[in-house]
């Protein structure tokens, strides 16, 4: 902010911190490996012999992509989704230092239940529900890839 005002690019400091969007950005900054690494490996194994089929066959880069490229790749989607998804649902310590407790998240309501309310049963229930959803979830994706053989 200081650099920014000495240049005259702002002439007030803006409000960085404890904002949804710095929670947005913290997140995004904490799990971003966790969606890249099986991206990345997914599309090292991709054989780019079917792009190039596509291309031969006149189509756009955008139904090469469609319907070549993402479905290749799919496993390392899921797989990325999945590994994000689990943690960033009962994160907490990002988005109380980053929101500052001004925005309650499932991981943040579970923490108050438990240390600041004293409220046992609520925060085990709560506990059991995200594990519940985090269960249904996986049990999804799971079914879904049976399906097509890919388990």
């Amino acid at each position: 902010n200081k650099i920014l005002m000495g240049l005259g690019v702002i002439h007030e400091p803006l409000k960085l911190m404890y904002t949804n969007v710095a929670i947005s950005y913290g997140l995004a900054y904490a799990y971003l490996p966790y969606m890249v690494l099986p991206l990345y490996a997914s599309i090292e194994k991709l054989d780019f012999r079917f792009v190039e089929a596509g291309y031969d066959l006149y189509a756009s880069r955008f139904r090469v992509l469609w319907h070549v490229i993402i479905p290749l790749v799919r496993p390392g989607i899921v797989a990325g989704c999945v590994l994000v998804f689990i943690p960033a649902i009962g994160d907490y310590v990002i988005t109380t230092q980053l929101g500052g407790g001004t925005t309650m998240m499932f991981g943040s309501l579970i923490s108050q239940q438990f240390l600041a309310a004293r409220n046992w049963p609520q925060g085990s229930a709560l506990s059991l529900g995200l594990m519940l959803v985090v269960m249904i979830a996986l049990l999804f994706y799971v079914t879904k890839a049976a399906r097509r053989g890919q388990v």
